[in-house]
């Protein structure tokens, strides 16, 4: 999967996206579908879900083409082929979340004993932080909400994954406050919840040293 000069084939950087999709997909709908806490982006889109009474996979999509806007707004200016590579990144990634997660739940995960369950939801997390970490390097297309961190990451904090990781989910975490505020309620915030707020950031960081370790941040 890698040249001699040790960056991945065309093939390769394919095959690495493909991985890396499935890892974060499966990480998201564990956390989802265990209701024992998500990533803050993803448990803003469950509350927005529950809000507007939508599929999640769709919110998902939805709160992904917001999220390129401001990005836009970021970069100042309209990447049109970033733009098009987030699309075509959201598309497959929010319907295997939806989709992985009905099927988790049709397995009953919903009913597994408190501390494997709380396992499981921070393996969950990890997995997320697996799967950002090795796209973001392979960096051909990205979600949004992670190209978002990316931008933060190397245009303003010079590479820092723990801090760019906390200033990213600001949004997130103000969605999940006003969507409780108007609901009384609020769903998939838990002990994981915290977890990838305070951790998601080292997650990515050993992930980068660790898994697939020859593969180098390609930078903005």
């Amino acid at each position: 999967m890698y040249q001699p000069n040790g960056k991945p084939t065309i093939l390769g950087d394919c095959i690495l996206l493909v991985i890396s999709i499935i890892i974060n997909s499966l990480g998201n709908a564990l956390t989802v579908s265990l209701n024992l806490g998500s990533a803050l982006w993803t448990a803003s889109a469950v509350n927005l879900a529950h809000l507007f009474q939508m599929n999640l996979g769709n919110m998902l999509l939805l709160e992904g083409v917001a999220v390129i806007l401001a990005n836009a707004l970021l970069l100042r200016h309209f990447d049109w082929h970033r733009m098009l590579g987030n699309v075509l990144f959201m598309v497959p990634f929010s319907y295997l979340v939806s989709g992985i997660t009905h099927l988790f739940l049709m397995l009953g995960i919903q009913h597994l004993p408190l501390v494997p369950a709380v396992i499981l939801d921070i393996v969950g997390v990890m997995f997320i932080g697996c799967g950002i970490s090795i796209y973001q390097r392979i960096n051909l297309i990205l979600h949004p909400n992670d190209d978002l961190m990316q931008i933060i990451r190397f245009k303003f904090l010079h590479g820092n994954a723990v801090t760019a990781s906390l200033v990213a989910y600001l949004t997130p975490l103000i969605i999940i406050l006003v969507t409780f505020s108007i609901q009384h309620q609020v769903w998939a915030v838990n002990i994981g919840t915290f977890v990838a707020l305070f951790f998601s950031g080292t997650f990515i960081a050993l992930s980068d040293r660790y898994v697939f370790a020859r593969l180098k941040h390609q930078r903005l």
